[in-house]
């Protein structure tokens, strides 16, 4: 029998399959493009840019006389020349809110810096090489971004969180059905998530044998593929273990046996269920609060940051490459801890 691949390459040949679906719509000169991405961007990020790529295509098609007539495919690097600054900013007003097949479709602001960024990329890839003598993208400016206030659960939350968890309290009937199945993997689950701030694919990715309880640590592989050990606690040791136990008993379909944690089908859990089994039990316990499976990452790294006051070390347990992407996820409390230090130094004894 073949070896059970592990998810991470799984969703690498996912997203390379998908990839080569897009080259296939996407003007022939956009190859080479996407081939110089091979070794720098993961699978999913080179499927991402490449749809930014062919909805800028399909905007010129929409929207510009000439082009009325193309295809995707007719697209020329002649075509990606003539386009002027003031082209890339109707571009980015027009992606705000578009009508696509009679369905209304917006982005945020995020969104769109995304898309520009996808662009500037394309275009410089192609600028840099001689291929084109304008890169009209550097006449924009990007998007700005408002930033948002860190949507967390707080302590009492949290406990509350995971004792409905456990008990089924404030589930409907319908829930309360499948609950007393799934409940054990719902507790490890979100133990884990909460406990160690891991991300949802991380998550979703785990094996059985990623669990190395001896050293109380889970091997994660991170976003850009490096493989990590991220290390947890008493709490998550314990609904680990008691769910590692029911897991042995379990008989995963083909293709899923190495997988940590299965669906109640015996396949491995995706990223949509976790988002889903999450908005399950944050309705039990916040109708405020939007909690996804990313804010039970921030609810860790909050935590984390309040009892260590070391931000270099949320930032290595969070996997962040850089230390000024978690100041930014966590500048509210770094400067609540400004405030409060204010009064430490004592400049005159009494």
């Amino acid at each position: 029998m073949a070896e059970t691949k592990t998810y991470a390459q799984q969703q690498t040949i996912k997203y390379t399959k998908k990839l080569n679906e897009l080259l296939k719509i996407l003007p022939s000169f956009c190859t080479e493009y996407f081939n110089s991405l091979e070794y720098s961007k993961q699978p999913r990020t080179r499927v991402a840019y490449a749809m930014d790529i062919k909805g800028f295509f399909e905007f010129l098609i929409c929207e510009y006389p000439q082009y009325a007539n193309y295809t995707v495919k007719d697209f020329t690097l002649a075509d990606l020349e003539k386009l002027k600054g003031q082209d890339i900013s109707d571009y980015l007003r027009y992606v705000k809110l578009y009508d696509k097949e009679g369905k209304e479709v917006s982005n945020s602001e995020r969104a769109a810096k995304r898309k520009l960024c996808a662009l500037r990329r394309f275009y410089a890839y192609y600028y840099r090489y001689e291929m084109i003598g304008e890169n009209p993208t550097l006449k924009v400016d990007m998007p700005k971004i408002h930033d948002k206030a860190i949507t967390r659960l707080d302590v009492n939350e949290v406990a509350e969180f995971l004792d409905n968890v456990e008990s089924g309290n404030k589930l409907s009937k319908a829930q309360l059905k499948r609950h007393e199945k799934l409940k054990t993997r719902d507790l490890a689950l979100l133990t884990l998530m909460l406990g160690t701030g891991i991300r949802v694919s991380e998550c979703v990715g785990l094996d059985m044998k990623d669990v190395d309880f001896d050293n109380d640590r889970i091997k994660v592989v991170r976003k850009g593929g490096a493989e990590s050990f991220v290390y947890f606690g008493d709490e998550v040791e314990e609904a680990l273990s008691a769910y590692m136990e029911e897991r042995k008993e379990l008989n995963p379909k083909e293709g899923h046996e190495n997988a940590l944690f299965l669906s109640s089908v015996g396949k491995r859990l995706c990223v949509r269920s976790v988002e889903l089994l999450v908005k399950k039990y944050a309705s039990t316990v916040t109708t405020v609060k939007h909690i996804t499976p990313h804010k039970l990452r921030s609810t860790y790294g909050t935590n984390l940051y309040q009892e260590s006051k070391d931000i270099y070390l949320v930032a290595d347990v969070l996997g962040h490459k850089d230390v000024n992407t978690t100041r930014r996820h966590y500048a509210e409390i770094v400067d609540e801890n400004k405030r409060n230090a204010r009064n430490i130094v004592h400049l005159r004894r009494d």
